[in-house]
């Protein structure tokens, strides 16, 4: 298998166009967030994340298999299809044991400041409350200076 990292472009959105175009890919998880700018990402970051029908080439990528796209939220973000946020945060809430929590703190914490000290306009699924009510205060005092 083959890599092809972000060390070759300028930023992670440039990265993830060069990388997808022309693919049957959706990023998702922590891609999604950076290529929705709602989360910086990491300098010399190595993987990518995305929902596919099937396998594909590069060894750097997660590659998440399903078997339609039919039932994601996507958008098309400058030429990126990515999940969109609610679906991203959804999907991250749903399996935070075994995700990047900075990429989804952050992001909460980017979207309530973003939406004015609130999370109106985020739909969070039942069986993800729980998890949300959780990490809710700690996105909220993110960015509070100390």
């Amino acid at each position: 298998m083959i890599s092809v990292t972000r060390g070759n472009f300028h930023g992670n959105r440039s990265w993830f166009r060069a990388v997808a175009e022309g693919k049957d890919w959706v990023l998702c998880h922590t891609s999604a967030l950076e290529c929705l700018e709602l989360f910086v990402g990491y300098l010399y970051e190595k993987r990518i994340e995305v929902y596919a029908k099937e396998p594909g080439e590069y060894d750097n990528i997660n590659y998440r298999i399903v078997d339609s796209f039919d039932s994601l939220g996507i958008t098309n973000y400058m030429g990126v299809r990515c999940t969109n946020v609610n679906q991203t945060i959804n999907d991250m809430l749903r399996e935070f044991d075994n995700i990047d929590e900075q990429s989804l703190v952050e992001t909460l914490a980017t979207y309530y400041y973003l939406h004015g000290d609130s999370f109106d306009g985020l739909e969070i699924d039942v069986q993800n409350q729980a998890v949300f009510d959780s990490i809710r205060d700690w996105a909220i005092e993110y960015y509070d200076e100390e």
